[in-house]
């Protein structure tokens, strides 16, 4: 069949590239730093978090997170605290961290992962403080998680220490409590509230977070005291916000997002990147990008059928459809109280004939010249492709290069699109 496709190019983005070479002497200076000696016992447990993102270096970092608090005759160990992800239950949970290369052999500690939530404290308002059981038992506990722009939320705290204590270590029943409560007050209220129940009442000795580059590499690690969570984390957020990486061209006609998965965002794609952190179908004002319509072609093995994402795109595939788990997803959505995220797009049985579907709902503009860009997924942005009415705005970028000549639109027989 002939399909009426516009030529492509590959397409490298240049990024703010800063990173951390010495990924275990790093982790171990900045813990040093906090002088963990002063309120950790020789033979006390420490609690580690892990959470359930892809975030680059996690099993090293982890691994010299256990072996500087062994250093210090402490017994840690890693405890999962991902709030309803891997379908809500301990086994699903583990098999996230293995998933992500988070093992018992990896970072040389036990895993210890429960359901089960203890109520530590209440707020002012009365919403109960859920955390994690086998945490809540430790002497002490240590927060690891990156720091980065929420996809829903925004504030001076979005995602970082702070949403790992409420959200990750609240596990299932108290992300479902503070989703709940966001819809009566407002999201930073939550987090402060929140947070200030979690460090009154539960010993936590420090936070190690994590900021990477627009290349998906580890850019920072630094060791943050727990006084000082609300006073370094918004600091934190802007260097994070500044190294976000973006689409090649803002303005898109259709998007092409070749994976989706938990492990690339919490909403499947980061609602940064594709402009749906405000409206889960249309840009706003307050998007970078704007993407007048999505197409999701599959999910990542490693978000193991957790569609949550989805339902932001316009338009998918039968082969995309048929790998979502949907009591994972249902779980996941329905405890975030986002149900629209898990919602199905309209589906074609191919590539080529979603493509060409959604280029029929672009408006006046014929499908040869619109604006296709096509992406790995969220997290990968070096390398994309771009439709010819994008050549110009490459060719004037001083961050933009090709990688090749153009190419007519690559489709097999089958109508399965290629890969980035």
């Amino acid at each position: 069949m002939a399909y009426r496709f516009p030529r492509m190019r590959d397409v490298r983005q240049r990024f703010d590239t800063t990173r951390v070479d010495d990924i275990p002497g790093t982790v171990h200076r900045q813990l040093q730093s906090l002088c963990l000696q002063n309120c950790v016992s020789p033979g006390q447990s420490v609690a580690v978090t892990a959470g359930s993102r892809g975030i680059a270096n996690i099993a090293v970092i982890l691994r010299e997170a256990v072996a500087a608090l062994r250093a210090l005759g402490a017994v840690p160990f890693v405890v999962p605290a991902m709030g309803s992800h891997g379908g809500g239950t301990v086994e699903g949970q583990l098999e996230v961290l293995r998933g992500l290369g988070v093992t018992e052999e990896s970072v040389g500690a036990p895993i210890r992962a429960t359901m089960d939530t203890v109520v530590v404290a209440h707020t002012s308002s009365g919403i109960p403080v859920h955390f994690d059981r086998f945490a809540r038992e430790a002497d002490h506990v240590l927060i690891v998680n990156r720091v980065k722009p929420h996809t829903r939320f925004v504030g001076p705290i979005e995602s970082g220490l702070h949403k790992m204590m409420l959200i990750g270590l609240g596990k299932h029943e108290g992300a479902k409590v503070y989703h709940g409560g966001i819809m009566s007050c407002s999201f930073s209220e939550m987090i402060h509230s929140v947070a200030e129940q979690v460090l009154r009442s539960c010993s936590v000795i420090g936070g190690l977070a994590i900021l990477e580059n627009a290349v998906d590499e580890t850019a920072l690690i630094e060791a943050v005291r727990p006084e000082r969570f609300a006073e370094r984390e918004p600091e934190l957020l802007k260097l994070a916000c500044r190294w976000l990486p973006g689409l090649p061209v803002d303005n898109v006609d259709l998007l092409i997002v070749d994976r989706i998965g938990k492990n690339i965002s919490g909403v499947g794609m980061d609602a940064n990147i594709v402009g749906r952190k405000f409206n889960d179908h249309s840009a706003t004002a307050d998007d970078v990008a704007r993407c007048l319509r999505i197409m999701v072609r599959s999910l990542t093995p490693e978000t193991h059928g957790n569609g949550t994402g989805i339902g932001m795109a316009e338009f998918t595939t039968q082969h995309c459809v048929d790998q979502i788990d949907p009591v994972k997803t249902r779980i996941n959505c329905m405890t975030s109280l986002h149900p629209e995220v898990a919602m199905i797009p309209i589906t074609f049985p191919t590539d080529a004939e979603a493509v060409e579907g959604a280029l029929q709902t672009i408006g006046m503009i014929a499908p040869q010249n619109a604006r296709v860009v096509q992406i790995q997924d969220t997290l990968h942005l070096t390398d994309t492709r771009v439709s010819e009415a994008c050549f110009p705005l490459v060719e004037a970028s001083d961050r933009l290069e090709f990688t090749s000549d153009p190419y007519v639109f690559p489709v097999d027989s089958s109508g399965r699109l290629s890969d980035v």
